[in-house]
């Protein structure tokens, strides 16, 4: 299967909704969208994702559930060194660097001292992986320790993507693409990346700090099925523009602290 993650346009965040700019993105993005053959498509509650979703739903001919979990995962906590209070990521390196805690996996980060001001961030934690979960189960995939069993598989023993005569393999499990389910999630930057840290078991500070997702990116993440009934999530790109690169409209730097490559 096929997740694809989507950024909201450039926020107004003031109003919960997107720019002008960000209009525009969302515009070229329902072009780059609207002959993929989705399976469904999920949103969060927030008007800035719903805003970003409506033209490529219009596009698509669809209509998208809204997941209250999908809502931007801004528990707001008392950031140390600076004193000031907003989302659990976004920390001074210097700190954040210096917690153990904040390499593990799963919810180590919890740990991180300054998560204790707001317990939101852990019960809400929760929510989000026990209910992505819930998503992919209705799918086939039931997650097992730190990888998933997939009940529709057909037995795999796959060793390597290039064949004994050296051509290199198509190892999709599907005769038809169009048979692949294609799940689209229209959300936001922070909650991506707990997600994907849940999924492919990275640790979600060092992937705050360390990946960006411009406004309207993709993430899309792929199911491995190579062996029995066992499944892995593998990240094929994250962070893509190239609609808006062809479209010749800037990537916005919502969410970064320098200015994004624009090549």
């Amino acid at each position: 299967m096929k997740l694809i993650f989507i950024r909201h346009a450039e926020p107004d965040y003031i109003n919960d909704s997107i720019t002008e700019k960000g209009r525009n993105e969302a515009l070229l993005l329902s072009k780059r969208i609207k002959d993929w053959h989705v399976t469904k498509c999920y949103v969060s509650p927030q008007g800035r994702a719903k805003a970003t979703a409506e033209p490529s739903l219009k596009e698509l001919g669809m209509e998208a559930e809204v997941i209250p979990f999908l809502h931007e995962y801004a528990h707001n906590v008392t950031h140390p060194l600076t004193g000031r209070t907003g989302v659990p990521w976004d920390f001074v390196a210097s700190d954040w660097t210096k917690y153990d805690c904040n390499f593990d996996l799963e919810d180590g980060f919890l740990n991180y001292p300054c998560m204790k001001t707001n317990p939101d961030v852990a019960s809400n934690y929760s929510i989000v992986t026990e209910g992505f979960d819930d998503i992919l189960k209705q799918y086939g995939y039931t997650r097992e320790g730190r990888f998933y069993r997939y009940d529709k598989a057909v037995k795999r023993n796959l060793i390597s993507t290039v064949g004994p005569n050296h051509e290199v393999r198509n190892n999709s499990p599907y005769k038809n693409e169009n048979d692949e389910p294609v799940l689209l999630f229209f959300c936001h930057l922070g909650v991506t990346m707990l997600i994907l840290s849940h999924l492919v078991n990275i640790p979600f500070q060092t992937l705050t700090h360390g990946f960006f997702l411009p406004p309207t990116s993709l993430t899309i993440v792929s199911s491995e099925e190579r062996w029995d009934d066992e499944a892995y999530f593998r990240i094929q790109a994250m962070g893509d523009c190239a609609h808006l690169l062809t479209g010749k409209e800037p990537i916005s730097p919502a969410g970064s602290f320098t200015g994004p490559f624009q090549g």
